[in-house]
C-alpha cells in the first residue's frame, strides 16, 4: 500500500452532501493531517470555480493600478488589515522575533464589512474590526471580494464543525465562537524577482499563521508556498488548480493542547534559472471573535496532564504578532529595486 503523501488531499463534499458516518470519516481524516504537518489541501469544497477565478483577476487589476493609486487606500498607521501593503512594509518574519529584510510582496487585505461590530466589544478587541478601506478602481473589485469572503466563511465554518468532531466536542462547540467573527482576507502579489535578492530575504519569511485556520489558493509557480516538515525538510506545496491548502493557526494549536500542530511555511524566492513572474494568492485567515477566550479543550487534556498554554483572548495573540511582522525597517527602496 503506498504511503500517505506528506500533505494529504481531503474532500470536503460530504461536509455538503454527506451521510453522518462520512462527515465523520471527514473529520478523521482532518484529524490525521493535523497531527501530522497541520496543512492539508482541499477538494470538493463548493466555493465557486468562477468566483475563484474573477477573485484572482480583481486581484491583478488592483495591483496593476499606478502606485499612487493604490497608495490612496494605503492600511492604517495602526498596521491593522486593512487596505494596502506596499512591497517592503512587511516582514513577516519578525513575528517570530527573527530580524529579516522585507517580504518581497505587495498586497490588500479587508475584514467583514461590519464596523459596527466594535461598539460591542473592549478598545483592544475593536481594532479587529476597523473599517474596510476600499479602491474606487477596479470596476467590481469591492462586490468580487465581498463574495469571496463570503464563500470563503461558509466553507470556513463548515470544516470547522468537522474539526470539533475530531477533537471529541458536539459539532457545534466553535459556533458561539464565531458569531461574530473577525476573519481577514488578503490578496497578494509576490512581484516577479529580476535580481538578487537581499541575504535573508523571502517573498514570505518564515512563520506560523496566528489564527486558527488559513486556506490559501496560490499560483503553483516557482518560488511558492513551502512547508517544513517535522524531519525538518522544507516541501514544496503544489496547490492543485481549483483547490485549497488549509493550515492551522497558533491560536487552533493552543485549542487542541499542541494535539494539532501550528506548522512553519514560508514562500520561497524563485531559483535564479526561473523565469521571472508574478505570483497571485488568495488567503483567508479564519479568526474567531476577537474578545473570544481561546482555552484548552477539556478532551484535549489527558488524564494526568495539565494545560500547556495559559487562556488568552483572540485580540490580545493576533494584534501582537501582526505589529511585530509589521516592524521592518529595512529601506523599502531596496526591495523595489528587485522587482523592476
Amino acid at each position: 500500500m503506498a504511503a500517505e503523501p506528506a500533505i494529504p488531499t481531503i474532500d470536503m463534499a460530504p461536509l455538503r452532501i454527506g451521510s453522518e458516518a462520512e462527515k465523520r470519516e471527514v473529520a478523521h481524516r482532518i484529524d490525521a493531517a493535523c497531527r501530522n504537518t497541520g496543512f492539508f489541501l482541499v477538494t470538493g469544497h463548493g466555493v465557486s470555480a468562477d468566483l475563484i477565478t474573477k477573485a484572482r483577476q480583481r486581484a491583478i487589476d488592483f495591483f496593476a493600478l499606478p502606485l499612487d493609486d493604490k497608495m490612496k487606500v494605503q492600511r492604517p498607521a495602526s498596521k491593522i488589515s486593512r487596505g494596502y501593503n506596499w512591497v517592503g512594509d512587511r516582514s513577516i518574519a519578525y513575528s517570530m522575533g527573527q530580524v529579516t529584510p522585507p517580504d518581497i510582496q505587495e498586497a490588500f487585505g479587508f475584514g467583514q464589512d461590519r464596523p459596527d461590530l466594535a461598539a460591542r466589544v473592549d478598545p483592544v478587541s475593536a481594532q479587529m474590526y476597523a473599517p474596510n478601506i476600499w479602491p474606487r478602481q477596479p470596476a467590481a473589485f469591492r462586490e468580487t471580494l465581498t463574495s469571496y469572503y463570503d464563500a470563503m466563511q461558509d466553507l470556513a465554518t463548515r470544516v470547522l464543525r468537522a474539526m470539533a468532531l475530531a477533537l471529541g466536542v458536539n459539532e457545534n462547540y466553535f459556533d458561539d465562537k464565531f458569531d461574530r467573527q473577525a476573519s481577514v482576507c488578503r490578496i497578494i502579489r509576490y512581484p516577479a524577482v529580476k535580481e538578487q535578492p537581499l541575504p535573508g530575504q523571502l517573498r514570505a519569511g518564515t512563520h506560523s499563521d496566528y489564527g486558527i485556520m488559513t486556506f490559501v489558493r496560490g499560483d503553483d509557480t516557482p518560488g511558492g508556498l513551502q512547508v517544513k516538515h517535522r524531519s525538518g525538510e522544507w516541501i514544496d506545496l503544489h496547490i492543485p488548480t481549483g483547490d485549497f491548502a488549509c493550515n492551522i493557526g497558533d491560536l487552533m494549536m493552543r485549542w487542541s493542547n499542541d494535539r494539532w500542530v501550528s506548522t512553519l511555511h514560508r514562500v520561497a524566492v524563485p531559483p535564479p534559472d526561473a523565469a521571472p513572474q508574478d505570483r497571485i494568492s488568495l488567503v483567508f485567515f479564519t479568526n474567531p471573535n476577537p474578545d473570544a477566550t481561546i482555552r484548552c479543550i477539556d478532551q484535549c487534556v489527558a488524564p494526568g496532564d495539565m494545560a500547556k498554554y495559559p487562556p488568552v483572548t483572540v485580540s490580545e495573540h493576533y494584534l501582537g504578532k501582526l505589529m511585530r511582522a509589521g516592524h521592518s525597517k529595512v529601506d523599502a527602496r531596496a526591495v523595489d529595486a528587485l522587482t523592476h
